[in-house]
């Protein structure tokens, strides 16, 4: 019989890296679920940009929110999201999101298929990295399927009143 202290994660506990202001925590991967989905959480500090627009060809994300605020940008729509509020973004649209308040937000990414949860594991230490190599982390986005549109990072800050760096 298994031990049922298996099946549990505490709030925590759960592998966590960085990637620039978003936190990511890994709590269920692709290993335990046969590859159908993975769920990881994302912690995000006040006033913060997630990631810039981008595009997933491979997977579709769930986003649920479970305190805070957080913007998101869908194709050309905009919406803000709650604790409770589920938001669907479903591979080969371009999104982003970002935290608009004045307190941390977090939310429970749900990503399905499995496997995108690894390229938060890869580009953490390539993001941390004094000499960051802008090579290797454009192999790790071709790789995944992720297409990001940097360009968009100081647009998004303007717009949301977001600080960067």
């Amino acid at each position: 019989m298994q031990e049922a202290s298996r099946h549990l994660l505490g709030p925590e506990d759960g592998e966590f890296v960085q990637l620039t202001a978003i936190g990511v925590r890994f709590m269920i991967g692709g290993e335990a679920t046969r590859g159908a989905f993975s769920l990881v959480e994302h912690p995000l500090p006040p006033r913060s940009l997630g990631a810039p627009l981008h595009t997933h060809r491979n997977e579709d994300e769930y986003s649920y929110v479970l305190e805070g605020r957080v913007g998101m940008q869908l194709g050309d729509g905009v919406l803000e999201a709650g604790p409770g509020d589920l938001v669907t973004k479903p591979r080969g649209v371009p999104h982003t999101f970002w935290n608009p308040g004045d307190k941390p937000a977090r939310m429970l990414e749900l990503i399905s298929p499995a496997g995108f949860e690894n390229y938060f594991r890869e580009m953490a230490p390539l993001l941390a990295a004094a000499d960051r190599d802008e090579a290797a982390m454009n192999e790790i986005r071709a790789r995944y399927g992720l297409e990001m549109d940097f360009g968009t990072i100081p647009v998004l800050a303007e717009r949301h009143g977001l600080r960067l760096g």
